[in-house]
């Protein structure tokens, strides 16, 4: 059956369309509100991703499910996802196990961290993001609930058997031996009860039971036995400060944020339980087809809830998403859970840079990939600017004028590269003119000598600059053959030709850093060449003047003599030992002067 023919089948009905090459593999699986509209929209237009292109010239077979509704369509895409890895599909990068703690299901139950969920009737909590948080719990439960950590069956036989005997943890009164009975069951599953209150993130009541319990031993005078407990309420204390408090009002809450680049989407999780963050875990999501970022946060939300088995029912998030039947979605605008779903986004964006380290580490080739392709989006150029030079200019009242040229490639300094331009052509102070005439001498150079043009050119300066570079370009017929901009100081205002509205850059991206990086070197090498110049300048200023003295000769001369002024208190017999014949016109000239 012909593609258009299917397409032509199709049903206008909520569902999920499945994509299959000419080897018959499923290659990708979407949803859509009208299967008929949206699986169409494939084969009616030209996509801006070359990756989609490629996707509908494989497609050879179409197959679709109707389902209900599109919350319904969301679920059953996520399940076949997950199940057939579609090659044009999303990637998850996340498949390792999570630690649990395990409150056992037996008589006297034990507490302890485990990878692998038995179902026997024990309760489990979980799973948790990092080993730490569970042994500082489990630290936590120890010193606040004595617990055996045995493994015999303590069955009422055994015990009335006296089968078992104490071990060493009940006399470091870890333990109060309810192996030979000197422990009542009710007494031990009370403090499984408040251990259970704990895991679930409620200190409430086990601070209550425990400020009770102080008071009681107090008003009886057993003063040691109160201060005890006094220190568990303090740990308790203390453990739920360094959680990170919301608010309680806020209760089993789900808050979804996310950060995206051109690869990869970083969704961040936060889940919140009787006003405090009981967990935290960033996914990263690999991009196939130029997913939006309300398809990946929608394919995250199912993915991390299934993943932590949250069954709250409000879902924050920052923007519209489709959810399952039952959930509520808010969509803060202020109070604290805007606060708290800022928190969220700042998460993703710390961990999305902590990838960016890892990756400039392990793989430089894609972290300078990633940054150019940056720079392309952000700048909105045609190709990814692989060659860069930057201009700038460096003068003080209008002597010994310079500019300078830095060139980056691959989004690294080319010192070998690096070009610096005395001006010739311009008197006085005059910055348009001096960028004017280091552009076009710099292009009419690699033009004639047949080397490769830059993608970019940024100019240090704003509209009048950015203006007579533009004037260079165009005697050497380059404009529009080369991007150029323009980036202003104050503001780090970014310039385009013929554009009066600047663009403004993140201040924290990576498009802006590497344009400021290009910049100051600009600066720090055109300002270093008129530092040696100017110094140059005022050392041999006199010596200058002389006519037929050259710069070897000078050269020899301040390297005998070491000052001007030497040089002037010097006679003729000892100038002549130096520089021959030539001595004659420089003693005559300061002989005169």
């Amino acid at each position: 059956m012909s593609i258009e023919l299917q397409l032509q089948t199709l049903p206008t009905s909520p569902g999920i369309y499945q994509f299959y090459d000419d080897t018959d593999t499923l290659i990708y699986v979407g949803k859509a509100v009208n299967l008929k509209k949206r699986v169409s929209s494939y084969f009616q237009k030209t996509h801006d991703s070359a990756k989609t292109r490629v996707l509908v010239k494989k497609i050879v077979r179409i197959e679709h499910i109707v389902v209900a509704t599109e919350s319904d369509a969301l679920l059953l895409e996520n399940n076949l996802i997950k199940k057939y890895q579609p090659r044009y599909n999303v990637l998850l990068k996340d498949d390792k196990s999570y630690p649990w703690i395990c409150v056992k299901k037996e008589r006297f139950p034990r507490v302890f961290s485990t990878r692998r969920i038995v179902k026997d009737g024990s309760l489990y909590f979980g799973p948790y993001t990092s080993m730490k948080t569970v042994h500082t719990l489990l630290d936590l439960i120890k010193e606040l609930f004595p617990l055996r950590n045995c493994t015999y069956d303590l069955s009422p036989q055994n015990i009335a058997n006296q089968k078992f005997k104490v071990c060493l943890e009940y006399h470091l009164k870890n333990c109060k031996g309810p192996c030979e009975g000197l422990q009542t069951e009710e007494d031990y599953n009370n403090n499984i009860q408040q251990i259970v209150e704990i895991l679930k993130g409620n200190f409430k009541e086990a601070l209550t039971r425990f400020k009770e319990e102080m008071n009681v031993l107090a008003t009886e005078m057993r003063f040691e036995e109160a201060h005890l407990i006094k220190q568990k309420i303090t740990s308790l204390e203390n453990y739920q400060a360094k959680s990170t408090i919301v608010s309680s009002k806020i209760s089993n809450v789900d808050v979804f944020s996310i950060v995206s680049d051109e690869e990869y989407g970083y969704v961040n999780f936060l889940q919140v339980a009787y006003g405090a963050i009981v967990r935290a875990h960033t996914l990263e999501i690999k991009k196939k087809l130029e997913e939006t970022d309300r398809e990946l946060l929608e394919y995250a939300i199912i993915d991390i809830r299934e993943r932590f088995y949250s069954t709250s029912k409000e879902i924050i998030t920052p923007f519209e998403v489709t959810l399952s039947e039952g959930l509520q979605l808010t969509i803060p605008k202020a109070g604290e859970k805007k606060q708290l779903l800022e928190l969220s986004v700042r998460n993703a964006k710390h961990f999305r840079q902590e990838r960016f380290k890892q990756e400039k580490i392990v793989d430089p080739e894609r972290h300078t990939n990633r940054i150019l392709t940056q720079m392309q989006r952000d700048l909105h150029l045609s190709v990814p600017p692989v060659h860069i030079e930057c201009f700038d200019n460096s003068n003080i009242q209008g002597t010994n004028p310079v500019s300078a040229c830095v060139v980056f490639k691959n989004a690294k300094p080319s010192k070998k590269d690096y070009r610096h331009f005395n001006v010739k052509t311009v008197e006085g102070p005059n910055d348009f003119a001096s960028m004017e005439e280091a552009v076009y001498r710099r292009y009419r150079r690699l033009l004639d000598e047949g080397q490769s043009l830059p993608q970019l050119i940024i100019i240090d300066g704003g509209k009048g600059q950015l203006s007579s570079a533009l004037k260079a370009l165009e005697q050497l017929e380059l404009r529009g053959k080369i991007a150029i901009i323009g980036i202003a100081k104050r503001l780090e205002e970014i310039y385009f030709p013929e554009d009066s509205v600047p663009l403004y850059l993140d201040k924290r991206s990576e498009t802006l850093r590497v344009i400021q990086q290009l910049r100051d070197e600009a600066h720090r090498f055109g300002i270093t060449f008129h530092r040696q110049k100017r110094s140059k300048s005022a050392i041999v200023s006199e010596l200058d003047s002389i006519e037929g003295i050259g710069e070897k000769t000078q050269e020899l001369l301040l390297q005998h003599f070491k000052s001007v002024k030497r040089i002037q208190e010097a006679s003729l017999e000892d100038l002549t030992k130096v520089i021959g014949h030539r001595a004659k016109k420089v003693y005559e000239h300061f002989s005169n002067s």
